[in-house]
């Protein structure tokens, strides 16, 4: 139905005829408010037709939280003029979180939250979740990407995040109880279909607190330091979705400008970009794969900003166990659909992850050094039900096999990237 509606829309385009839509009908729509889609759309009603225009909403439809599917169809009418139909598929969009992480150190830690994706039929995200790792944490999140303008939207965050955090120095390490109590406003702009801003502004309070470890006269055991952080973001997005298969390239900047009231954690520059490509292999299988590159000011201070964590990098391979001011990490594996049935599908996937950090103070050869590069293999399955957005409930097993390598699971909702 797609080819002969996209081969009508060229024959249409080829033709003297006036190619006006007199009538543009949204169907199947339950939650989400045909009001909110025309809007968001571009091919408007007394608009000529142009298939070009309508596959780039169909495009961006798809990337909706609250659709999972989406397509259209043409049909002329008698005076001339085209009815243009677009149809969707739409997603649950009340849906709970999970994240849990073991080690063979048996450590063992989860965040729990519970989120609407499509608030007021709008897709208007807005929930919190609560973690469990030592110490209890929350936060609350509210995003309208969409609120002001069909380009212009808005943010809101607050967290109150606790965690047991190494801090290194010396060729040693301490436990300390760090404590992030933060409020965020941004700004949020799409410019083009494919490209997206974000901007503003986060207030927080680092706490420190000593627990156990090694001690320095240097390394203060409490800290509490008030910052300001200043966030842009910029994203380019050509990606295209089929329920769970993806395909294309998608490149995301983020840029942090951190002020401080203590020399002690000193205000700093942080960047850094993921690069991740997506490609089907057949009929059942994709390939996807993230670069992250990133730097921050190159303080000899063992906060140092960017950490070796499974929830983040490397899976199997713990809880913060290292710290750097820079990260080059590649994660790549291949997914492949074992078995699908009307709304659920099993997919297995085969991982790499590996990357290496500059230490605190250091200079680029770091990155080449052994005892900053970490390789975790691993397997991993995925349980995803195609009609509830982001439903990929996934277990990976990492196994390290460079020096000092630890093992472990990692659960959580939604692809690692």
């Amino acid at each position: 139905m797609k080819k002969l509606t996209l081969l009508l829309l060229l024959l249409i385009s080829g033709s003297g005829m006036a190619q006006e839509i007199s009538e543009l009908v949204i169907q199947d729509n339950k939650k989400t408010r045909e009001s909110f889609i025309k809007r968001l759309v571009k091919v408007k009603e007394g608009m000529p037709l142009d298939s070009l225009k309508a596959e780039a909403d169909i495009a961006r439809l798809k990337r909706l939280p609250g659709i999972a599917h989406a397509y259209y169809q043409v049909y002329p009418n008698e005076d001339g003029t085209y009815k243009l139909v677009y149809g969707v598929e739409e997603n649950f969009t009340i849906i709970p979180s999970a994240q849990v992480y073991t080690t063979n150190d048996d450590e063992f830690a989860y965040r729990l939250g519970l989120y609407e994706f499509n608030g007021l039929g709008r897709n208007i995200t807005f929930g919190g979740f609560f973690q469990r790792d030592i110490y209890n944490s929350f936060g609350i999140n509210f995003k309208a990407p969409y609120l002001f303008t069909n380009k212009l939207g808005l943010a809101l965050n607050y967290q109150d995040l606790t965690t047991q955090e190494p801090v290194f120095f010396n060729n040693t390490s301490a436990d300390y109880k760090y404590n992030n109590r933060s409020m965020e406003a941004l700004l949020l702009y799409e410019l083009t279909f494919n490209h997206w801003f974000e901007g503003g502004i986060n207030y927080f309070t680092e706490t420190y607190e000593y627990k156990s470890g090694a001690t320095d006269p240097a390394v203060p055991q409490n800290l509490e330091v008030k910052k300001l952080l200043y966030k842009f973001l910029y994203q380019y997005n050509k990606v295209d979705v089929y329920y769970q298969y993806v395909d294309g390239f998608k490149s995301t900047l983020n840029f942090q400008y951190v002020t401080s009231t203590d020399d002690t954690l000193p205000e700093f520059l942080i960047w850094w970009n993921d690069f991740i490509y997506y490609k089907r292999i057949g009929e059942r299988g994709n390939w996807a794969s993230r670069l992250r590159i990133g730097l921050a000011s190159n303080d000899e201070s063992p906060f140092a900003p960017f950490s070796v964590d499974n929830n983040l990098n490397i899976r199997g391979v713990g809880n913060t166990i290292d710290r750097g001011t820079g990260a080059i990490v590649l994660n790549t594996e291949y997914r492949h659909t074992i078995y699908e049935k009307n709304w659920f599908v099993l997919q297995g996937n085969a991982f790499i992850d590996a990357g290496s950090w500059r230490n605190p103070g250091g200079d680029f050869g770091d990155f080449s050094d052994s005892q900053n590069l970490r390789v975790y293999p691993g397997l991993g399955v995925r349980f995803i039900h195609k009609r509830i957005f982001n439903t990929v409930f996934r277990i990976d097993y990492g196994h390290g096999i460079t020096d000092d390598a630890t093992r472990g699971f990692v659960f959580g909702v939604g692809q690692y990237f």
